[in-house]
């Protein structure tokens, strides 16, 4: 225990103020990380954030390998404390075979808002020697924002030759998500219902 405490509470006591204080503010934050190789042979699209950046070349994985989605995913089930991606999707699953991460981004987004919790932000680092993912950060944002219903954040930087990564084996991102709850979202004004939207972007 700590000395100080909640407002008179005398000490503080990590697991049980840690929870009043998120209770009281509102809003939780969750982080998400994903990883996965480049697929062989390269046959398969690479999609990173819900849009199409090569036609070939893509992420080894049992759905479309979008390593952004499912760093998101995570963040916000974190966030509302509902496990992780694997858990509602398992690899086993039928819905996971092929399927869009965008489509399991949105589901993902539903259920963290049948639980409460309204998404207010997000924000994503994407890890990996190549290929070059500035022109479609762009596209990545307004994608993965639609599907949110709430600003998100995508940014791409190089591992500088560093590890498996730095040796374009594969590509990681890391993820966080910022929630509110139900009750102190509907008076911020910012927050929109999400969309599943199109089709990813090509």
């Amino acid at each position: 225990m700590v000395e100080g405490g909640i407002a008179g509470a005398g000490r503080f006591e990590p697991g049980r103020d840690a929870q009043t204080v998120a209770g009281a503010s509102g809003l939780r934050v969750g982080i998400g990380f994903d990883v996965h190789p480049f697929a062989e042979p390269p046959t398969r699209p690479l999609v990173l954030g819900g849009v199409v950046v090569d036609e070939r070349g893509g992420l080894a994985g049992v759905s479309d390998a979008d390593v952004v989605c499912h760093a998101l995913a995570d963040a916000l089930l974190g966030a509302a404390g509902l496990g992780d991606l694997g858990a509602h999707f398992p690899p086993d699953d039928p819905r996971s075979q092929g399927a869009r991460s965008t489509d399991l981004l949105a589901e993902v987004v539903q259920r963290v808002l049948a639980a409460g919790w309204q998404p207010l932000s997000a924000d994503a680092s994407v890890v990996g020697e190549r290929p070059r993912l500035a022109p479609y950060l762009g596209a990545m944002r307004d994608r993965l924002s639609s599907v949110l219903g709430a600003p998100v954040s995508v940014k791409a930087t190089s591992p500088e030759g560093l590890g498996s990564l730095g040796r374009a084996e594969g590509i990681a991102c890391m993820a966080v998500a910022l929630l509110a709850s139900g009750s102190l979202s509907g008076g911020m004004g910012g927050a929109t219902s999400p969309s599943t939207g199109p089709a990813p972007a090509r």
